[in-house]
């Protein structure tokens, strides 16, 4: 069956309110529906939470492999997510993430190792490698994920106690975290 919605104005009318009911339900349900960034934490090291802490603003996931202790820890993953933050500089928040480690370690090296800033969830991917702490001369380096969200912005690291992070370690932890989506409920 064919319409012709020129000839009927009440049914052009119904139409029409019908898509703008539509596109508005459409828009509430997206600004109401829950955010999350769901990461493919690698099976191989069988990951346990070691800690969940969570308020108004923020949360923040540790996980450890599965023989390790929080205490004990060769390798550690965190996830957190600011909730609200919807319009922040990836660059910007790398920035600020080098210069508070760089106050606790003061020979730090920060690696851009790829960026999608012009992307509709702008995300950077980088490492902070450091030699060594100022209360502490165990290294460690850290490989990041940071993504803005259309909710909150969500920051994504895996540590390991060693001064620099090989290319082998690097693209795999890459691809690990370009795999991650954004997800709505």
């Amino acid at each position: 069956m064919i319409i012709n919605l020129t000839h009927d104005p009440m049914k052009r009318y119904l139409i029409l309110l019908a898509i703008a009911l539509f596109s508005i339900v459409k828009a509430t349900n997206a600004q109401t529906s829950a955010e999350s960034l769901k990461v493919f934490w690698p099976d191989e090291y069988k990951w346990k939470i070691a800690s969940n802490q969570q308020n108004q603003t923020a949360r923040m996931i540790e996980l450890i492999p599965g023989n390790e202790t929080l205490n004990n820890w060769t390798m550690i993953g965190t996830m957190t997510v600011m909730k609200g933050i919807n319009n922040s500089d990836v660059t910007n928040v790398m920035k600020t993430i080098f210069d508070k480690t760089r106050g606790r370690a003061p020979k730090a090296r920060l690696v851009v190792v790829e960026r999608g800033v012009s992307a509709k969830n702008p995300w950077i991917i980088f490492k902070i490698e450091s030699p060594a702490f100022v209360n502490s001369k165990t290294p460690e380096s850290q490989f990041y994920y940071v993504i803005q969200g259309n909710q909150s912005l969500y920051t994504n690291f895996v540590a390991v106690k060693q001064d620099m992070l090989g290319p082998l370690f690097v693209e795999k932890w890459a691809k690990v975290f370009k795999r991650s989506k954004l997800i709505y409920n």
